[in-house]
């Protein structure tokens, strides 16, 4: 599979699987949304803006921009959650349509930018591409565990049923 084909399948993933987790997470009441159930973001809602910060404005900066915005990673960057929401599946819906401007070439190279700390890194670029969908899947399951633990339905994400779901259309 080339490479184009690969990062749009789990740009398609990345875009599904937080779609339906925001779906699951609708159903918690806003105690339970913001209560600490033990995350490394403690709760919910701080894991939401995690990954907000992380993937979207921080990671896809660095990828369509060039820049590295110095962001704490734990920022509260959006306190309302239909706010975080909305914000989430706009920043998942960028992806695809940024990778499809990329040369295949462009998956051999590397990713200049500057780390949290102010100091210059440059990493293999598809490696790297890969980190940031990992990264939001780790989050993921980080919520769903906190969805069953708070006794609310968790989805399935396993990115086979994407799969499933796009070979019976």
């Amino acid at each position: 599979m080339h490479a184009t084909h690969h990062f749009l399948t789990l740009a398609r993933y990345n875009v599904w699987a937080t779609q339906r987790l925001l779906d699951a997470v609708a159903a918690v009441p806003e105690a339970g949304y913001r209560q600490d159930v033990g995350l490394f973001f403690k709760s919910i809602h701080g894991t939401l803006n995690h990954l907000l910060v992380g993937e979207h404005r921080l990671w896809f900066r660095r990828f369509a921009e060039g820049v590295s915005p110095q962001l704490a990673l734990d920022a509260e960057v959006e306190t309302d959650r239909a706010a975080l929401a909305q914000a989430l599946r706009a920043g998942v819906a960028r992806w695809a349509p940024l990778i499809e401007t990329w040369p295949a070439e462009r998956f051999d190279g590397v990713l200049a930018y500057t780390t949290m700390r102010g100091t210059a890194a440059s990493l293999p670029f598809a490696a790297t591409l890969a980190h940031v969908f990992n990264h939001g899947t780790h989050h993921r399951g980080q919520i769903t565990a906190a969805l069953t633990a708070l006794g609310h339905a968790s989805p399935e994400l396993d990115l086979v049923y994407l799969l499933q779901e796009e070979a019976s259309r």
